[in-house]
């Protein structure tokens, strides 16, 4: 009697748990949930960090000044400026007695004439991934590590995409799109660094907003960057979906693994699609000279290091008119082993189009951002 009780309990137990999880699938087919399950842009620490007080997360003095950037659309984004730690205190007084601007005002500050003026001023643009603010967990470590690499030269440029922390609008593909091109017509227009000297960096769902504005700049105008570095990156959200846990722990597509055609059906509910793969591609293939890098951790529990590996072949595949088969690719490929700190693989088409490829064994899904083989791929970059 009593162990017919006990599986009439686990049975409603896991009937309410299936109920539960087709519940959650269901709600977020929804448009208003999908957007917020995806980008996060509501989860932040706005309620007790003062963004526009760079002070409070470590920085010193106006060394990171607060910036605006207008869309085309007409959103207003939010940034910071953070300047590198040898340039700042080559500059310590003036910086100090600089009165308080706003971040409208950013291009009448110290920071902004020591970026445009020095013509050995190295820019990195940063795109962030879903969830919080510029300041959000490693982020602000992130910044100081990007530019150990010539802290006397590499600038970091950082901005909340629309909806996010102090920036106007609401999040969706094609506004982040639109948020990065916005960003990098000003740091060429106004800023007046040349592409040449510029390097974009994105982790996790900056990957995909870096691949795009990347990928558009090639297309539309034919420029091209000094680099590209995905930290973290995806194939495409669909795919992603399929395996992906929120922080490795809540599943979303993976328990319908065994019914495909389900898996297929709530995928098609997609309004952000996120194809980087195709979009690396088109952007190797459109461009004269790219130099592309992806980084990944093989501890990352929330986006796998198999995505890399897929996007490697994407880029390499892009760099033959006639395709190249992965076991081509293997054949030629480049691998060198680093032992505890992974593997580095590349592919060099005619030393014009380099595709890069590195897994470390360690560093996660976020921390890894701040690890020296980031700062390292920047600096090679800028000085190749």
């Amino acid at each position: 009697m009593a162990r017919n009780i006990s599986l009439k309990q686990a049975y409603w137990f896991l009937a309410a748990c299936g109920a539960l999880y087709i519940t959650f699938i269901s709600v977020l087919c929804t448009s208003w949930a999908q957007k917020h399950a995806l980008y996060v842009h509501k989860l932040h620490t706005l309620w007790w960090h003062d963004l526009n007080k760079p002070e409070q997360f470590g920085f010193l003095k106006n060394q990171v000044r607060p910036l605006h950037i207008t869309t085309p659309d007409g959103e207003v984004l939010y940034g910071w400026h953070v300047l590198p730690i040898a340039k700042y205190i080559s500059n310590e007084d003036s910086l100090i007695a600089e009165r308080n601007i706003s971040a409208a005002q950013f291009t009448g500050s110290v920071g902004f004439d020591l970026l445009s003026k020095d013509p050995t001023s190295r820019l990195v643009i940063n795109f962030h991934g879903n969830a919080g603010t510029v300041a959000q967990g490693w982020r602000t470590d992130a910044y100081r590590s990007l530019s150990s690499g010539a802290p006397d030269r590499i600038h970091v440029l950082a901005i909340d995409y629309r909806g996010f922390g102090l920036s106007t609008g609401t999040p969706d593909e094609q506004g982040l799109i639109t948020d990065g091109i916005a960003t990098v017509q000003w740091a060429i227009d106004v800023a007046r660094i040349p592409p040449q000297r510029i390097v974009l960096v994105g982790q996790s769902l900056g990957t995909a907003v870096a691949a795009a504005v990347a990928e558009h700049f090639v297309r539309v105008s034919k420029v091209e960057f000094a680099g590209v570095v995905l930290i973290a990156p995806f194939s495409d959200m669909p795919t992603l979906l399929l395996t992906y846990s929120i922080k490795g722990l809540i599943p979303i597509l993976s328990p319908l693994r065994p019914y495909p055609r389900l898996q297929r059906f709530f995928s098609g509910f997609l309004r952000d699609t996120w194809n980087t793969s195709s979009r690396i591609a088109n952007l190797v293939r459109k461009s004269q000279k790219v130099n592309l890098h992806l980084i990944h951790s093989k501890d990352d529990f929330e986006i796998s290091w198999k995505h890399s590996e897929s996007l490697f072949y994407a880029a390499a595949n892009a760099t033959s008119t006639s395709g190249l088969s992965i076991k081509q690719i293997e054949a030629v490929k480049l691998r060198r082993d680093l032992h505890e700190g992974g593997w580095l693989e590349s592919w060099n088409s005619d030393g014009m189009k380099k595709i890069g490829k590195q897994i470390v064994r360690y560093g996660g899904h976020n921390r890894i951002t701040t690890y020296p083989c980031i700062a390292r791929t920047v600096q090679q970059l800028f000085e190749p």
